[in-house]
């Protein structure tokens, strides 16, 4: 490759072709844009399929409403947490653009057998009407059942890998030690959440309308084709990647290898001079492209990891002695598990949105006029209309007029961001019950309290769902955002795709907690109703969804008060030249 004067290279990153990436060919911006789109792409094949599962489980394959909420919080559960296992290969093994490339095509697979499913009556249970009272419906089963699940698992692999590798492949397009191109980032993950509402918009409003009014298998058809065009558009901005060199270890590894080194160490004692650790000497040629970070004096039961023995004729194993820099990412990392863990509750709150207020949303008036009406699990797009006018607001006027009274490039640090959004799902909770409250209220004035979902909608209006979408959706824009942006700031170089499933993970980790929190809920009420429990059976007119909106509430305000303690306790790394103490 000839390079001209103006050329410079990026270490660490190359081109399609091998050979070192340059500042002026490769990356920045113009290469984020395929990013961008594959990611729109990607969550326009998605997004429809999860907010409508529910309905899909429940009245086609004649699940219960709890049984379908469940199948369906552990199938988002499960993308999310192998989002993790993806990270570890990308950043290892495979590469993060391999990793993209690999699970997108997976991904595609997954959504042309649940197309397949859908279309062919063969595949699935005989059509019935699972809210009639005397309805005897057959649940999916045998060979049926398997191919269901082992094509959303399917689905569910490919989506972690895109999750785990796409946001970090994107962000690898800007140097974050130039500082006229590590501005850009924050741009970027605005605009990635932007991708996610333009995608969305499309999925909410068209591929959901032709899943509940032209069927399922069109609707599912519509999911594979965005999410091919992704893969193309993918594979098209590969001569203007700058993509990540593999280091062949695994980053994890590497920091359970510090918990070991320290644990054995434990009886050492520490050394007064934090030089006397052991680290690699920076002159010494095996420290090319190596990351060095300082000493701090924090979580020092680590540093036992680095304490060298009296014996340095011999090579100490890795799971005796360690880096300093080993020892600090591991300390980065422990810093940020508080931080990952008041996340979770916002996910189990989110969890409900995509399941019991769809079904809330059967049970109402949908028409919007005389020839058309908005199917329930279309609601979303309330919120991601709103984003679509916020985001570009917020990038491009709040956050430069935040930044000249504080001084941060962010206009507000990662961790207030985070917490605005955390106080404001609370509020959604607590908004969602209020609204259950009135929407019981009207069946039971109309006598209705035994009609049947969809074919005798209550007087009341689905809009009425709006408010507590509309503020969840506010709080999505601030807290899951920040979290990207803060995981992805902290983290090594070598662990950056580990350190975005952060979020995903906590997503994994709430959506696993709500199957869970559902069944408590349903034993520990199991003789409130006449159902078997607060969320039990078909019939939410006779259940009390409103008093789990409203448990969810002061979980939520709990989370958000131990959150505060925790923000104000986290020092950002050292050395993160766009982010300042908290």
């Amino acid at each position: 490759m000839d390079l001209t004067e103006t050329d410079v290279l990026i270490i660490g990153k190359v081109d399609w072709k091998g050979r070192p990436a340059t500042k002026n060919k490769h990356g920045g911006m113009h290469a984020a844009m395929f990013v961008l789109a594959t990611f729109a792409f990607e969550n326009m094949a998605n997004l429809g399929l999860a907010v409508n599962f529910v309905t899909y489980f429940n009245g086609v394959m004649h699940y219960d409403i709890d049984e379908a909420a469940n199948h369906v919080t552990n199938f988002l559960g499960t993308c999310y947490i192998l989002s993790i296992v993806m990270a570890c290969l990308a950043d290892a093994y495979i590469g993060r653009f391999r990793t993209v490339l690999i699970a997108a095509c997976v991904e595609c697979v997954g959504i042309a057998l649940l197309t397949l499913q859908a279309h062919y009556p063969k595949l699935k249970p005989p059509q019935c009407n699972i809210f009639l009272p005397t309805s005897n419906c057959e649940k999916v089963n045998k060979g049926n059942a398997v191919l269901l699940f082992f094509a959303i698992y399917l689905l569910a692999v490919g989506n972690g890998g895109v999750k785990a590798a796409l946001p970090s492949h994107g962000a690898d397009q800007f140097e974050q030690k130039d500082i006229k191109e590590a501005r850009h980032t924050p741009t970027f993950f605005n605009c990635l959440l932007l991708g996610v509402v333009v995608g969305g918009s499309v999925s909410l409003t068209c591929f959901v309308w032709v899943q509940v009014n032209k069927g399922f298998d069109r609707g599912f058809g519509l999911s594979f084709i965005a999410m091919f065009l992704g893969v193309i558009i993918f594979v098209f901005g590969l001569p203007w990647y700058r993509i990540h060199v593999v280091q062949g270890s695994s980053a994890i590894t590497e920091i359970v290898q510090v918990y070991v080194a320290a644990i054995r160490n434990r009886k050492l004692p520490l050394p007064d001079d934090p030089s006397d650790l052991h680290e690699i000497p920076m002159e010494c040629e095996a420290t090319l492209h190596q990351e060095f970070l300082p000493h701090r004096n924090v979580y020092r039961w680590l540093d036992k990891a680095a304490i060298q023995s009296g014996n340095t004729d011999q090579s100490p194993s890795p799971w005796k002695l360690c880096r300093v820099t080993q020892v600090e990412n591991a300390k980065i990392l422990l810093a940020m598990v508080p931080v990952f863990l008041c996340s979770i509750i916002m996910t189990l709150c989110l969890a409900q949105l995509q399941t019991f207020s769809i079904q809330q949303g059967a049970t109402m008036d949908i028409k919007i006029a005389n020839s058309f009406s908005i199917p329930p699990a279309s609601l979303p797009i309330i919120p991601v209309i709103f984003l679509l006018i916020a985001i570009p607001i917020y990038d491009k006027i709040l956050v430069p007029w935040i930044r000249k009274f504080t001084g941060i490039p962010t206009g507000i640090t990662y961790l207030q961001r985070v917490g605005v959004g955390l106080i404001l799902s609370a509020l959604s909770m607590a908004i969602a019950g209020i609204v259950e409250v009135k929407r019981k209220n009207v069946a039971k004035h109309h006598n209705m309290l035994d009609a049947t979902p969809v074919l005798q909608p209550l007087p009341i209006s689905v809009f009425w769902l709006s408010f507590q979408y509309f503020v969840y959706g506010i709080a999505d824009m601030f807290t899951y955002v920040g979290l990207l942006e803060f995981f992805y700031s902290q983290a090594p170089q070598s662990i950056k795709s580990i350190s975005s499933c952060f979020l995903w993970s906590s997503m994994a980790f709430g959506f696993y907690l709500s199957s869970i929190t559902v069944k408590i809920v349903n034993r520990a009420t199991t003789g409130v109703t006449k159902t078997g429990g607060w969320l039990s059976g078909n019939n939410l007119n006779r259940n009390h969804l409103e008093k789990f909106y409203w448990l969810l509430a002061i979980l939520s305000l709990i989370n958000f008060i131990v959150y505060l303690f925790v923000a104000t306790k986290y020092k950002y790394r050292p050395q993160s030249h766009d982010v300042e103490d908290e």
